[in-house]
């Protein structure tokens, strides 16, 4: 490893900067379209900023140059979720801006490879260095975040050696989003069969409510400080957030948020533990694998059912009015959607697998314990 250097960051990066301050980008400047601001939702993904943006006008970010990013990019947060980071890709968007509680750096190409620096920054090693300067008072923020991120410090292999290290992960990374997007295209083709044989073809069947089909029952308080971190996934509303050695429901099931994510309809294959801001589902019409019921809550719209208190209110939920097919038509259903379902749960568990490599090759190819050839 004679050949790695220790560096600052700011020795290999050409520009730094900062989020515009919280007067300059407010809600009202927000568009359905023009340039998309990146905020932290946007960078709950492994690599790329992604998911649904708000915009700004082309003049509103022409406002905001210095808080512009391109392709390219890295984007970091100093302040609310710590520790998050993401690449700006490829053909997608001419230019985002960045929000007030992030920060870009752009790598100068002859000595450090973005697509490195975004995974040196997801080992323990970049993580370590970007959270040392943690404030530990009010809001989780980075203390002086510009001069906190130009003093990371990395051991840097030759860029050659770089690139070829970010190349095999990202072609861990590479398979791993083709199984989501395989994952993405079988339920949407569930779901339009589940809309022609249920919704349009539905107008001479018994006429009932949600709790003909199903009940909703309460998930159960478990800490995050009390999970294992291992085990079977713990489901919140916003799907899996967590592992715990114990579960509470066997599956197949369905979870449905109550409080925070309202209404969001989660399919779990295996053993789970939905916690308390969360429904399981139990059956009344003893559907193999609950597809039929998956779908259907996956049709019905709950965002308001409780106006007065927030919340999912079972009741109403419950008393949603549907119309309710023979038991001969569901198990028809069940029987062709079990295929797609069963491919599904495949891809699920390849995807464990590739991330479970990813992650544990990702500090030794951070560190120099495992070398890469590269020409």
């Amino acid at each position: 490893m004679s050949e790695w250097r220790k560096c600052k960051l700011s020795d290999v990066a050409v520009k730094f900067a900062m989020g515009p301050f919280g007067s300059n980008i407010k809600a009202e400047n927000f568009t359905n379209t023009g340039v998309p601001v990146i905020r932290g939702t946007n960078l709950n993904y492994y690599r790329y900023v992604d998911g649904k943006f708000v915009y700004l006008t082309e003049e509103k970010a022409n406002q905001l140059k210095s808080s512009n990013c391109f392709s390219g990019d890295i984007v970091v947060t100093h302040r609310g979720t710590l520790g998050q980071v993401g690449l700006i890709p490829f053909g997608k968007f001419d230019r985002y801006v960045i929000s007030q509680s992030g920060m870009k750096v752009t790598v100068n190409p002859k000595f450090l490879d973005s697509n490195f620096l975004l995974y040196f920054f997801k080992s323990n090693i970049g993580q370590n260095e970007l959270l040392q300067h943690e404030s530990q008072v009010g809001v989780p923020s980075i203390s002086n975040p510009l001069t906190s991120l130009k003093s990371v410090s990395l051991n840097l292999p030759p860029i050659e050696e770089q690139k070829a290290i970010a190349s095999v992960l990202s072609s861990l990374d590479d398979k791993i989003d083709l199984l989501h997007r395989q994952n993405k295209t079988l339920e949407a083709m569930v779901e339009t069969l589940f809309r022609q044989w249920f919704v349009k073809e539905s107008g001479n069947w018994e006429e009932g409510i949600l709790g003909d089909v199903l009940e909703l029952i309460y998930g159960k308080a478990l800490k995050e400080d009390l999970r294992t971190g291992s085990g079977y996934p713990v489901v919140g509303s916003s799907g899996i957030v967590g592992h715990h050695a114990e579960y509470l429901v066997e599956g197949p099931g369905i979870v449905i948020g109550r409080k925070g994510t309202l209404g969001k309809v989660t399919y779990l294959f295996e053993n789970f533990f939905p916690i308390d801001t969360t429904y399981y589902i139990k059956s009344k019409v003893n559907s193999a694998g609950m597809l039929y019921e998956y779908c259907l809550l996956k049709t019905l719209s709950f965002e308001n059912s409780d106006s007065a208190v927030p919340g999912l209110n079972r009741d109403i939920a419950l008393s949603e009015e549907i119309k309710i097919p023979s038991q001969n038509l569901i198990e028809e259903f069940n029987d062709i959607c079990t295929g797609f379902f069963s491919k599904m749960k495949i891809n699920i568990n390849q995807i464990s697998t590739l991330e479970t490599l990813r992650d544990t090759l990702l500090p030794k190819l951070m560190s120099g314990e495992v070398r890469v050839d590269y020409p």
